[in-house]
Parts: structure tokens; sequence; C-alpha cells
């Protein structure tokens, strides 16, 4: 019979990158009121220090450890930090990512590719390196990226960022395959639009009638007539941070409202 307590992640230590705001914010609410004592790390302190005092007013555990992830030498600092501390990592997110910018393939240059796919991509690989020594140690932990249905079918104008999206997959796959016998499970969300700061960059450049016209063009776009929340993320990653996921492993949960759908049928 199934036991719901499998969704519980009572003691367990939880690193998530990028879990200041948007959905690393959301996956760190949940992962605390499951039980879990929450490790947020990203470039802004401000953002970090905000979502603690939130997670710690509603009686959940929350540790802001600011980083910038594109470095390995900053990895290396927050895992050590956080090992120093609990002596443990059962749950990572990489949730981390440099904000689509605006550019035609013809136009984009060095600089932008670097800026994403260092945060992006090698960052993501690197945590997950550091991390999974860690979880092999120990006998076992949960990986999940966070990737992008920009990763399946590349959008306009962001061209770098569903590249890297794209290589946010194949990360996962690439590290479920080899580490699948030291039970560590990795896996993917890959989500659609969502209301967040990033996903409001994409019109960011327009005049606000403009931008709600925009908004209103991507709605119309999803069969759920929509766009999500960072919550509607958070459920998914709970499931796949807790021992109900133990037989799931470089899978992909795709959360879009139905997007990839709708691309696939037009």
């Amino acid at each position: 019979m199934f036991d719901i307590s499998q969704f519980s992640l009572k003691g367990k230590i939880a690193v998530i990158t990028g879990g200041g705001r948007g959905i690393g914010q959301a996956i760190a609410f949940a992962f605390a009121k499951a039980g879990a004592k929450v490790v947020i790390t990203s470039r802004k302190a401000q953002d970090l220090e905000s979502t603690a005092a939130e997670i710690k007013a509603f009686g959940g555990e929350a540790f802001p450890l600011p980083a910038h992830l594109g470095k390995t030498d900053e990895i290396k600092k927050m895992v050590n930090t956080v090992m120093e501390k609990f002596g443990r990592i059962d749950i990572l997110v990489n949730n981390a990512g440099a904000s689509p910018a605006i550019n035609s393939v013809l136009e984009s240059d060095e600089r932008l590719w670097d800026t994403i796919m260092n945060l992006n991509l090698k960052g993501a690989y690197f945590v997950s390196q550091t991390v999974a020594n860690i979880m092999v140690k120990q006998g076992g932990g949960k990986i999940i990226n966070i990737a992008s249905v920009d990763g399946f079918n590349p959008e306009p104008g962001v061209s770098i960022y569903s590249i890297s999206k794209a290589g946010m997959r194949m990360v996962t796959r690439a590290f479920a395959s080899e580490l699948n016998s030291y039970n560590v499970q990795v896996n993917t969300i890959a989500p659609g639009p969502i209301s967040t700061k990033m996903m409001n960059s994409h019109w960011g450049h327009l005049s606000p009638e403009e931008a709600q016209k925009a908004k209103e063009a991507v709605e119309k776009m999803l069969p759920s007539g929509r766009i999500g929340n960072p919550d509607e993320i958070a459920g998914a990653a709970l499931y796949l941070a807790s021992a109900a996921s133990n037989y799931t492993t470089g899978a992909e949960i795709i959360i879009d409202g139905g997007l990839l759908l709708s691309t696939h049928l037009s």
C-alpha cells in the first residue's frame, strides 16, 4: 500500500541554486515545508536573505549562502561550507541560470555565449560533479536539473539560452547513466512559460502596452490558456527529491501548459 510519508524530506539537507526567487524560491518553500533543511544560493544576497526569512517565518529551516556558480572556485567554496555545517548533502537542485537575452543567431557575440554557458551549463555540470562525489560516498542522493522547453524547441531570439538548456538535458542523462549504481537519481524538470522575472525579461525592452500584448500572445498560444506560476513546478521537484522517486532516474518532467503538444500539432 502506498505510504504518503515517502514524500517527506524530514532531516534531509537540500541545496537549491538560484533559490532566492522565482522557481528556485518556490522549490525552497516546498522542501522546507516537507521538512528539509534548505540551503539557498545565488549571487544576490538580498534575495536569499528575504527568502530565508519567509521560510523561517513558517517554521522551516533555511540558510542563505551567496555564491557565483559560474566559477569553479566558488562552487567548491559553497559546497565546502555546506559540508562543514551539515556534513552531508541529500538533494541538489540546479536551478540557477542566466536570463535569456534577445539576440538573433546572426548577432549573438562571444561574451553573451560565455555568460550564459558558464552559469547555465558549466556551473550546473561542476556543481553536480562536486555534489555527486559527496553523494556517492554517503550512499545516495537526488539531483534535479531545471531545464526548459526551449531545450526541446529553440525559441527565436534566444538561441544560446535554448542551446544551454538542451545541454542541461544531456547533463541529466550523462550523470544518471553513471550514478545509477551508486543510488543517486538524476532527473530533469523542463518548465514552459512561468511567471518569473526571467520570463518577464522576454518583453522588458517593450513598452507596457506592447509587453501586455506580448504576454497575451503567449497565453493564446498555450492550450492551458495561461502562463504558469512557480508553485506549479515545486510539486514535481518534491516528488523527484523524495523517496517516492527512487525508481525514477534520467527522466524529464515537462510542465508547460501543453506548449510542446501544441507545437507538435501545429
